[in-house]
């Protein structure tokens, strides 16, 4: 599910469209923090592309909730 990059920050290696496997992930993290809602990417409100300690790249996203 998550790929280290040469800085050592966890990437999402499914990209910015695997909204079950999003919200799968969320549902298992602790540290999870539901963003504004107008940040919202999905309905669904527990994803990690809802989330306030994601951080968008071109690709994908970085979680920074291990940071």
């Amino acid at each position: 599910m998550w790929q280290s990059n040469k800085r050592g920050e966890r990437a999402f290696r499914h990209g910015q469209e695997a909204f079950s496997l999003a919200a799968a992930q969320a549902r298992t993290c602790h540290k999870f923090c539901p963003d504004v809602e107008d940040e919202w990417v999905t309905d669904e409100e527990r994803s990690c592309y809802n989330c306030l300690l994601r951080r968008w790249t071109v690709t994908s996203f970085l979680c920074m909730a291990t940071i």
